[in-house]
């Protein structure tokens, strides 16, 4: 049974490192029920929470629409993601929200100074309608079948 579409599945990514209750995680956990809410229910619209290192070590993943949440020091995918992906909403020199959304494997990296900064580069990118204008581009029609 297939788990996975690598164009609709939206992989959350976080530091492999880190325990659960850790503020990084409740962030990525609080986007994934975004994710999951916006998918109705569609076996494939929805988000899948991994590890940095289980993304590296999946090359299924790769190609995949990919939200990082945390730091690039801290989450190997956001520093990867560093150097490719164009920040589209910075606070201050705090909060930044890079993003690829348009075209290519959808990617965006959401992080902060601290664990208070990620948080909010998550609640900015759900408010903000990045979240949605993500998702429709993933999700989109195909022809006249739904994806």
């Amino acid at each position: 049974m297939k788990l996975v579409d690598g164009e609709e599945t939206i992989l959350i990514v976080v530091a492999s490192a880190l325990e659960d209750g850790h503020p990084d995680r409740v962030s990525a956990d609080r986007l994934r029920t975004e994710i999951d809410l916006r998918g109705r229910g569609s076996a494939y619209r929805r988000a899948l929470l991994v590890g940095d290192e289980t993304w590296f070590a999946t090359e299924l993943f790769h190609d995949a629409p990919t939200i990082a949440v945390g730091g690039p020091g801290v989450n190997a995918v956001a520093g990867r993601f560093a150097s490719t992906v164009p920040s589209v909403w910075t606070d201050g020199e705090e909060v930044v929200i890079q993003a690829v959304i348009d075209q290519g494997p959808r990617q965006a990296s959401l992080w902060g100074v601290n664990r208070q900064a990620t948080a909010a580069a998550v609640e900015a990118f759900i408010a903000r309608g990045w979240l949605d204008e993500f998702l429709d581009r993933c999700w989109r029609f195909k022809g006249d079948v739904l994806a």
